[in-house]
Parts: C-alpha cells; structure tokens; sequence
C-alpha cells in the first residue's frame, strides 16, 4: 500500500535568529516561528489532508511545531533529532565548516555525518512500516536534508532547492522505499 509522509522542519527559533548551531541542544520557537507553523497548518487544512499518525523529534522546537499544525496526539521520536554537532552546539554558526560538513563533528563529541543519515532514515522507515496512509513528522533541517540525500536516487526533484524553517517534503512510501515527490517553502515575506 502506497502511504505518505509529510516530513517538516520545525518553525524559527531563537538560536535560528541569534545564528546559533542548535543541533541537540533546544532553544524555544520564535513568535515568527509559532506563526510559521500556525501557517504550515493551514497549508495541510486547506488541501483537506488529514494525518492518520504524527511524530516529532523529542527536542522541544519540534513538538512544538507539531502542535501549532495540528492538535491531534504524537509520539515523540529520539531517532528524528537533529544531528549532534558535539561541542559546536550552541556556538556561533560562522564556526561551521564550509559545507559538506563530512565527519567534521566527530573530532568535538559530534555525530558522523552516515551515521546521523542512516539514523534519521531507520527512524523513519520504521515509522512509516507502522504507522498509517498519511504520515507528519516534525523534524529538523539538517535530519531532512539527509533524508533527502539517503533517498535522492529515487526522485527527480531538485535537492538543491533550501529547507526554510516549516518547509515541508512529501514523500510517497512502497516496498520500504521513499520517493521524494514536492518541497513545499511557503512564502513567510509577511511576518517580518
């Protein structure tokens, strides 16, 4: 059976707007944020598109999210966490390295770049084998772009396109494979 997954970067948060590394320490959403994903809701109502299940990271900013989108009950998920970024978190984002990032982290405490990627995706084929036709998970941006990449030789859509807080990948779900099939970036220009 075909099924569908909505997977989501969470709304703006303080250290998205202070240029902090996050990764698996928190810092609450934004106003901007909250709106962000009130907005995100909308999209979903709007296209009448009913989740049978929901899942956030366990880090606040995600649940967070989810619960602007949606108020139906979650499960919270260690697996879709955002890559740990060691001794780098919460420090300025200039001290990242140019991207890709690699193994990077790994010399600070951090996580290694395929072993973040194979946890995100396990975490979400697990899900998806269990959950119902309609799937939203609410995520991160670098756990979303790995996604993406773990699955890129299924799609034809452009990976290059940026995952702006809220945006949403939909995903279509069969015989254990994931095709990326639209990246939805809503237009925030409003809010300030």
């Amino acid at each position: 059976m075909k099924k569908t997954l909505y997977l989501m970067r969470h709304g703006e948060t303080l250290f998205n707007q202070r240029k902090k590394i996050q990764g698996w320490c928190d810092s609450p959403l934004t106003e901007k944020g909250i709106k962000q994903a009130q907005i995100a809701g909308k999209y979903f109502t709007d296209r009448n598109i009913n989740f049978d299940s929901a899942y956030a990271s366990t880090s606040e900013r995600a649940s967070d999210t989810l619960e602007q989108v949606t108020d139906m009950p979650y499960k919270r998920i260690k697996g879709l966490k955002e890559w740990n970024f060691g001794r780098f978190e919460s420090e300025s984002e200039s001290l990242n390295p140019p991207l890709p990032y690699g193994d990077f982290f790994v010399a600070y405490g951090g996580e290694e770049e395929f072993q973040f990627r194979e946890r995100v995706s396990q975490s979400l084929l697990e899900l998806m084998r269990e959950a119902g036709e309609t799937v939203l998970a609410v995520s991160h941006g670098a756990s979303c772009r790995q996604f993406m990449r773990n699955w890129a030789h299924t799609s034809e859509v452009d990976q290059k396109e940026a995952l702006s807080n809220c945006c949403i990948l939909k995903f279509e779900f069969e015989d254990d494979t994931f095709k990326l099939v639209e990246i939805i970036n809503h237009d925030f220009s409003g809010l300030g």
